[in-house]
């Protein structure tokens, strides 16, 4: 009997009491992260957390990637929504929407809400994302100045376009141009208004930025490029248009900002823990404090901030091993690609795809079939790629990238894609 007393006590002894786990965000980052979490630790009744999540929507998880097809009639909120508010309470996950954290108290563990409600937290993970950027110019707070960042901005969208025509889209990134097609979609007369010369400068070269334009322009887009905005004017009520540095003004009753995000920090730089363009996060994911972990948009991590969802996916999966007790899952960063279809038109790119002067680039252009590829080359392994209006090599070539294969004896095929090897090898 003594012998089974004991091994009782060990047994209660061993047995981890469950942690309070706290998730500040609800968004791409924060989702993946709860479904990561569920998926390596299933079993409610006996998880390792008992989590508690903070979003600032009144909504449950959904793909912003997809507020596009919603600005543009194809879809409803219901067809983007990743993780409904049942899914919370099926999956034993404490969920408060509309709910925003203004401190974290690191001495006493505890996050407080704007209404003053604190809780306690063993562990915490700040999923905060990002803000839009909102040019500074006067005028930018009027109304029908907005961003165009969440459900909210897509439904003042959709019922500013049944009452008013002109629209103008600050930015000539992807976003602004998904944004842009949305309104025309929706019946508005649209300007894309871009400081650079070249749209989607982040993601296309000169020569890809021009096509883009000028088949978005077949479709009924406008643009003006290298421009600079100076002010919104308007009336008591309204934005009426937006001025120029050049003299020039175009009419608008609505402005969209899409010039960019900026990592949303300032929750965590109020706690005092490490910032620098973000949250400052080490390889497991970690901040400054050591039960305090920060993933997605908000983060910096060895100097980079990602703004793209492969890196925030990579990012969750990472912490939640850490914060399981799998110390050897390390995020080392991600070499980030684009595959997309703007409007229609498909387009590609990866690595450094500019070149430098130690490097060489391959051309294919084919304006006939709206074709165009570009690969750069520096000691004989691919660097970088892009790629428009054909796009089906797309994993090849990131493939080659990444595992930094040499490119010597393929050279020749290397702008026809790994068919073109297997007719190689099979004509040898």
């Amino acid at each position: 009997m003594f012998g089974t007393v004991c091994a009782k006590y060990r047994e209660m002894t061993v047995t981890k009491p469950t942690e309070k786990l706290i998730l500040i965000g609800n968004g791409m980052a924060g989702g993946r992260f709860l479904s990561d979490l569920i998926e390596t630790d299933p079993d409610p009744e006996n998880r390792q957390y008992d989590v508690t999540v903070f979003g600032a929507e009144p909504h449950g998880n959904y793909n912003r990637i997809m507020l596009s097809p919603v600005l543009a009639g194809e879809k409803e909120l219901d067809d983007i929504t990743l993780n409904t508010i049942d899914w919370y309470a099926e999956n034993k996950i404490t969920l408060h929407t509309s709910s925003l954290i203004t401190k974290i108290d690191r001495q006493a563990k505890k996050v407080i809400l704007e209404n003053g409600d604190q809780f306690d937290y063993d562990k915490l993970v700040i999923a905060t994302g990002s803000n839009p950027f909102i040019i500074p110019v006067a005028g930018n707070d009027l109304d029908g100045v907005i961003s165009f960042r969440d459900i909210k901005d897509v439904d003042s969208m959709i019922e500013a376009a049944k009452t008013h025509d002109h629209a103008v889209v600050i930015g000539g990134g992807l976003l602004g141009l998904e944004a842009a097609n949305g309104l025309m979609i929706q019946g508005m007369d649209v300007t894309v208004v871009h400081r650079s010369n070249c749209l989607m400068d982040r993601q296309l070269d000169q020569v890809a930025g021009e096509s883009l334009q000028a088949s978005l322009e077949e479709r009924g887009l406008k643009f003006k490029m290298g421009a600079e905005t100076t002010e919104f004017a308007g009336d008591d009520q309204r934005v009426l248009k937006v001025n120029f540095a050049d003299g020039t003004s175009i009419k608008a009753d609505l402005v969209v900002m899409a010039a960019g995000i900026r990592p949303n920090y300032k929750l965590a730089e109020d706690a005092q823990l490490e910032c620098g363009r973000g949250v400052i996060v080490d390889d497991q994911m970690q901040t400054s404090d050591p039960d305090i972990y920060a993933i997605g948009e908000c983060v910096e991590h060895r100097g980079v901030s990602y703004g793209l969802v492969a890196p925030l996916y990579e990012m969750a999966k990472v912490c939640v091993e850490n914060l399981i007790g799998k110390v050897s899952a390390k995020y080392e960063g991600t070499i980030t690609s684009t595959k997309l279809k703007v409007t229609g038109i498909d387009v590609f790119s990866v690595g450094d795809f500019f070149g430098s002067e130690q490097s060489e680039s391959l051309t294919l252009s084919d304006p006939a079939n709206a074709i165009y590829r570009k690969l750069v080359i520096e000691n004989n392994k691919l660097t970088g790629a892009v790629l428009y209006g054909e796009t089906s090599h797309s994993v090849w070539y990131m493939d080659l990238i990444i595992e930094g294969k040499d490119i010597k004896t393929i050279r020749d095929s290397l702008m026809f894609g790994p068919e073109s090897l297997e007719e190689t090898e099979q004509a040898a």
